[in-house]
Order: structure tokens, then sequence, then C-alpha cells
């Protein structure tokens, strides 16, 4: 088949990555974006060349207003889409469901929705075949795609016993002043959180626990794992050298003197990749320790960028452009500008 068309409905903070990366793609064709008013991110879309489609509430007078052309609606937009990747606020996607099971469209979704939202859940490095061929694919959260991505190493090489993760979240992406600034630790009394749930939606049998706390910060979550393992390596050697030798991780070794968030989105901004962004899960050398059966390690999650590559990658398995998972991954990111071991 040709490129595949592909629609964004939802331009924040994830919609306007996922459309950059869809128009970085060799075998994708970005349709357009679906906005609602216009805005500064209306703005750089226009400025990008992207066709901007009216959503939600929006009048076409408001985009004129500020000098921004409009290319239709959203309806026209899904109809002339192969597959739409709704990036719009949770809860809404649920209701842009009917819109596109109503136009016969395929239709990827975000971890805002419920699992229920979509025929399965989805992590390239988990479960990239059990995609082909759906109609509608979830992508998992953020911290879900983070602690789905280190499963993936994990369980088919050491076996998990049971799963123990704190989150420790940021309060607010970067732009949400609306949201801060707040100066305190505020735990999240969801026992568990949604996390442990959400992880076996790809991993059905894994015995997870999690908790999570809200802290004043808006670069990036960090996870501090504990693993029971049932065949534990004999040292943390291996697991570290299995996590740099995996796509879509990073991990620090102690003479870079990365000391926690600040120096990895640092080093995320001198990257030559048009944004300041971190899409792989970026581990620490001296925060990975075994102790006999336990296994421990601290993760950082940059919640702006970790999901984008696992959009493309959906798309493709959906698709069938891509032999096998390791393919797409690859591919993906080539494109992308992600180191690849």
């Amino acid at each position: 088949m040709g490129k595949v068309k592909v629609a964004v409905n939802g331009y924040g903070t994830i919609g306007k990555r996922v459309a950059d990366a869809v128009t970085l793609q060799p075998d994708m064709e970005l349709v357009g974006i679906g906005k609602t008013r216009p805005s500064y991110e209306a703005v750089r879309a226009a400025e990008r060349g992207y066709r901007i489609f009216i959503a939600g509430s929006g009048t076409k007078a408001d985009f004129a207003a500020a000098g921004l052309a409009t290319a239709g609606t959203a309806e026209e937009m899904i109809a002339a889409a192969d597959v739409v990747v709704d990036c719009a606020p949770d809860k809404i996607g649920r209701e842009n469901g009917k819109k596109y099971q109503a136009a016969g469209v395929r239709a990827i979704f975000q971890g805002g929705e419920k699992s229920d939202v979509a025929e399965m859940s989805f992590n390239a490095l988990a479960n990239f075949d059990r995609a082909r061929d759906r109609k509608t694919v979830r992508v998992v959260s953020c911290n879900t795609t983070g602690l789905a991505r280190a499963a993936s190493v994990v369980v088919p090489h050491w076996g998990v016993e049971s799963w123990e993760a704190t989150i420790v979240r940021r309060a607010a992406d970067p732009s949400e002043s609306n949201r801060g600034p707040i100066n305190g630790i505020v735990p999240t009394f969801q026992l568990p959180s949604h996390h442990g749930p959400d992880v076996r939606t790809i991993f059905p049998d894994l015995r997870t626990a999690t908790t999570a706390m809200v802290v004043p910060t808006t670069l990036m979550h960090v996870h501090v794992n504990h693993v029971r393992l049932t065949r534990p390596p004999a040292d943390a050697t291996a697991v570290f050298q299995r996590f740099r030798s995996t796509p879509r991780f990073h991990v620090f070794a102690p003479w870079e003197h990365v000391d926690g968030t600040p120096q990895v989105m640092e080093f995320a901004r001198d990257r030559p990749n048009g944004r300041p962004d971190m899409m792989e899960n970026v581990l620490w050398e001296a925060g990975i320790r075994v102790d006999g059966p336990d296994l421990y390690f601290f993760q950082a999650i940059h919640q702006e960028s970790i999901v984008v590559p696992e959009n493309i990658d959906a798309i493709r398995a959906m698709f069938g452009l891509a032999e096998d998972g390791a393919t797409s991954i690859a591919m993906t990111d080539k494109a992308l500008s992600i180191p690849h071991p």
C-alpha cells in the first residue's frame, strides 16, 4: 500500500509531537491536525504547513480573526484519513471514537482514556504483533509506557514474582501554569494507584503494585522500582547491560555527572533533534542494584514525549507496515533521531 494517511485530532502537548513525528516517517502522510480554538500552537502548526481542521465547538470565524486559515471541519479531516491519532484532552477521546467508528476509520487513543476505549492497550516492545489489523488501539500513558518497557526487559530474562513501584509524579507539564506552583508533596490516595492495573492490560500475569505522589516539578516523573525476580542474575552488571542494549533506554554512567532530572533534560536540550525531548526510559548505572532475588532501579520518564514513538509504531502495527516490532522501532527511532543500540 502507499503511505498511510494520518490525522491528528488534538494539537496539545502530545498531539503536536505526534504530528511532527508522522511527517518524518517515510511510510506516513499527515492529513492535518484538529484544533478547537486558535492559539500559539495553532500558529506553529500553520508555520509548519499543517492543514488545520476545526474540532469540537471551534468556529471558522475565531480562526479567521486570528489570521489562521482552516481546511474544513474535523469530520472532513477524519473522512480523508486512514487512521486518526486522538490526542484530545482526557475523556474526550471516547466521545470522538463514535465519530471515527461512524466514518469507518481506524483510531489510536491515548492513556488518558480507560482501557476499554479500544480493542487493546499497546506498547511496541511488549505486544507489537497483537496490534496487527486492529481497528482501535490505545497507547498507554507515559508512566505505564515506562513500566511496560522495563517489564519487557525484566520479565523474559529474569522472571518476576512481584513488582512494586513508587511513582514520583511531576505536578504539571511546563506550560500548565494554571496547575501550580505548589509547595508540597501530595500523596495519591488511590491505593494501589491506577498504573499497576494499567500495566496488566499489557502484561496480564504480572503481579504489580504501584503507589504515586505528586511533587512540585514540571520536568519528569521518577519511578522507584523494587522487583522480586524468579531467576536473578549474579549482579547488577547483567541488568545494566541488558537495559543499555535495548532500544528506547538510556543509561547514564557515573562519570557523566547526571544527578537527576535537571541534568537529564539539559542533556535532552543539547541533542540535535529539534525538540528538548527524552523519548527513552532514563536509568542510572549507579541506580541499579541486585540483592539476592531483589532488583532495585530508578528510572525517569519524560511525560511530554515518551509515548510519541509508541504512537508511530502502533500505526505500523495496525497497517502491517513492518515485519515485526524490532523493525518498526528501528525505523521510528531513526526518523526521530533516537539513538539506537
